[in-house]
C-alpha cells in the first residue's frame, strides 16, 4: 500500500428538507386547519479517527463527499426524516484544516475521536408553524437551509514514541527490522525508505513502544530538499529521538551538527526532545577505530556503538530508550499537574 500523508477533499453537508403546506381533511370538517410538517435536518459530515488506517490514500482517489439531504415535511404534522450523517474515517494522527483559511479545525489523535467538519442545514418550517389568530390558514412554508460546504486539507503526522533520525543509508531500516516485527525495505543505497514505517518494540508484557523509521535527512531538508518536509512532519509527535551516525564516518561531529541544524530550522521545538546518539555498523570497525570512538563525546554523551548485524549494543539501546520514554512521560504528567 502506498503511504499518502496529505489529501485535499471537498465536503458538503446535507440540505434541510422544505416544510410542507397542508390542511387537515376530515369528514364533516370542510375547512380543517394547517397541518404541514417541518422538513428534516440535513446530515452532518463527521471525521472519525480509526486506529486500523495508516494512510490517506483513499481520499486521493475520491476527493468529494456529500451527506444526504433531509426529507421534506408532510401533511398531518409529519416532520421529514433527517439525513444520515456521513462518517469519513481517517488515521489517528490526522490534522484537519480549512484549506482556504488555513484554520486548524481539529487534531484527531485518539481512536474513535470525532470531528464535525460540516453541519447539515436545518429543515424548513411547515405552514402549521405559521398559524396565528389572525392567519388561520397560512399557505406559506420555509425552504430548508443549505448544508455547510468546505474544502479540507488532511495532514497525517505519525504517532510514534521514538523517531530514528539520520542521513540516508546509515542503517535505520535495518535497525528497525531487528528490534521490531516491521519489515521495511532495505538496500545499500540512499532513500531506500521513501515513506515512514512503524514498528512495535516489545520488552515485556507491559513494556512496549512504537518506533518510526523515517526517510533520511539531507542538508536543506527544512526547505523540502530530498524528502525534507515528508520526513520532518512525522518527527513532530515523537517523544524521543534516536540519532544514527555511521561509525566509519570521518566527520561525526559535523554530521551531527548538520542534523540538528535541519531539525531546528524546521521547528526549534524539536531540539527540546531527548536525544540518544548511536553509531551504527559497529561490525565494520577495526580495533583501533573502536578505541578512538570510545573516547568520543558528542553533546555531553558517549555515543552507543551498535550493530544490527551482530546485535552489539541493541539490548542497551532498548533499555535506554525505555528509560528516556519514562522520563518524557513523567515530564508531561508533571506539566499537566502544574497547569491544573
Amino acid at each position: 500500500m502506498h503511504f499518502i500523508d496529505t489529501a485535499i477533499i471537498r465536503v458538503k453537508a446535507g440540505d434541510g428538507g422544505r416544510g410542507a403546506v397542508s390542511f387537515r381533511r376530515e369528514k364533516y370538517v370542510p375547512k380543517g386547519g394547517p397541518d404541514g410538517g417541518n422538513g428534516g435536518k440535513g446530515g452532518d459530515v463527521i471525521l472519525v479517527a480509526d486506529p486500523h488506517l495508516r494512510t490517506l490514500l483513499d481520499y486521493r482517489y475520491q476527493p468529494t463527499y456529500t451527506a444526504p439531504n433531509g426529507r421534506h415535511g408532510e401533511g398531518g404534522n409529519r416532520t421529514g426524516q433527517s439525513g444520515e450523517d456521513l462518517i469519513l474515517r481517517v488515521p489517528c494522527g490526522t490534522l484537519v484544516r480549512d484549506a482556504c483559511s488555513g484554520e486548524l479545525l481539529g487534531d484527531l489523535i485518539h481512536p474513535g475521536q470525532r470531528l464535525v467538519v460540516a453541519r447539515g442545514g436545518r429543515g424548513g418550517r411547515g405552514n402549521a408553524a405559521f398559524a396565528s389568530p389572525t392567519n388561520r390558514a397560512p399557505r406559506i412554508a420555509e425552504p430548508g437551509e443549505p448544508g455547510q460546504e468546505r474544502t479540507l486539507k488532511l495532514e497525517l503526522k505519525l504517532l510514534a514514541d521514538v523517531g530514528l533520525v539520520g542521513f540516508p543509508n546509515v542503517g535505520k531500516s535495518t535497525l528497525l527490522s531487528v528490534i521490531s516485527a516491521a519489515r521495511p525495505k532495505i538496500a545499500d543505497y540512499p532513500f531506500t525508505t521513501l515513506s515512514p514505517v512503524l514498528g512495535m518494540v516489545r520488552l515485556g508484557p507491559e513494556q512496549h513502544f512504537v518506533v518510526a523509521d523515517l526517510p533520511g535527512l539531507i542538508e536543506g531538508a527544512h526547505l523540502g530538499r530530498g524528502l525534507g518536509h515528508q520526513f520532518l512532519r512525522h518527527i513532530e509527535r515523537t517523544r524521543v529521538l534516536t540519532v544514527l551516525l555511521e561509525s566509519t564516518s570521518n566527520d561525526l561531529h559535523g554530521e551531527y551538527a548538520t542534523l540538528l541544524q535541519e531539525l531546528e530550522r524546521y521547528d526549534p521545538t524539536l531540539l527540546a526532545k531527548e536525544r540518544l546518539i548511536c553509531l551504527s555498523k559497529a561490525d565494520l570497525l577495526t580495533p583501533e577505530q573502536r578505541q578512538q570512538l570510545s573516547q568520543l563525546c558528542i553533546e555531553g554523551q558517549t555515543p552507543l556503538l551498535i550493530s544490527a548485524v551482530t546485535g552489539e549494543g541493541i539490548p542497551e539501546l532498548l533499555a535506554r530508550l525505555w528509560e528516556a520514554l519514562q522520563r518524557a512521560q513523567h515530564s508531561v504528567t508533571a506539566s499537566l499537574s502544574a497547569a491544573s
